[in-house]
C-alpha cells in the first residue's frame, strides 16, 4: 500500500498561509499582552498617581495623571477587544487594531517623559504589530 504526501497548503502566490496566520496571532498576542500592561499601567495611575516620575513637574506634558490613567485603561481594554477579535479571525477586528496599533504609537510618543526606554519598547512592538496586520493578510485570514 503506497504512502500518498500531501504538501502544506499554499495560497495564490504560492507562500504557505500558516506562516502569516502565524504572524496574526503573534500581532493578537502582543495586543493583549500590550492592553493588559496598559490596563494596568492605567489602574496604577489612578491609584497612585506618584508611582511615575517626572521630571518636568506634576503633569504628563497635557494631562495630570487621573486623566492619563483614564486614558490608559481605556485603551487597553480597545486593545484586548481587538486580540480578541483577531483570534477569532473577524475582519472589523484586523481594522481596529491597526488603528489602535497607530495610535498606541502616539500615545506612547505622550508617555516617553514618565518612561523612555519602556515607551520606545512598546511602539517597536507596535509596529510589529502593524507589520503582522498589513503584510498579506489574504493569505493570513485563509489560515484562520
Amino acid at each position: 500500500m503506497a504512502k500518498t504526501h500531501m504538501p502544506p497548503p499554499t495560497s495564490a502566490t504560492g507562500v504557505r498561509s500558516g506562516a502569516w496566520t502565524g504572524w496574526i496571532i503573534f500581532a493578537s498576542l502582543m495586543l493583549g499582552v500590550v492592553g493588559s500592561i496598559n490596563i494596568i499601567q492605567g489602574l496604577v495611575a489612578l491609584v497612585q498617581d506618584d508611582y511615575f516620575l517626572v521630571q518636568s513637574g506634576d503633569d504628563l506634558l497635557v494631562f495630570d495623571f487621573q486623566v492619563w490613567g483614564w486614558v490608559l485603561l481605556v485603551w487597553g481594554c480597545a486593545q484586548v477587544a481587538s486580540a480578541v477579535g483577531l483570534n477569532m479571525g473577524a475582519g472589523w477586528a484586523r481594522v481596529l487594531a491597526i488603528g489602535i496599533a497607530c495610535i498606541g504609537i502616539v500615545i506612547q510618543m505622550l508617555f516617553l517623559a514618565a518612561y523612555p526606554i519602556w515607551s520606545a519598547i512598546i511602539i517597536a512592538m507596535d509596529v510589529v504589530v502593524l507589520y503582522a496586520l498589513t503584510a498579506r493578510w489574504a493569505e493570513a485570514r485563509e489560515g484562520l
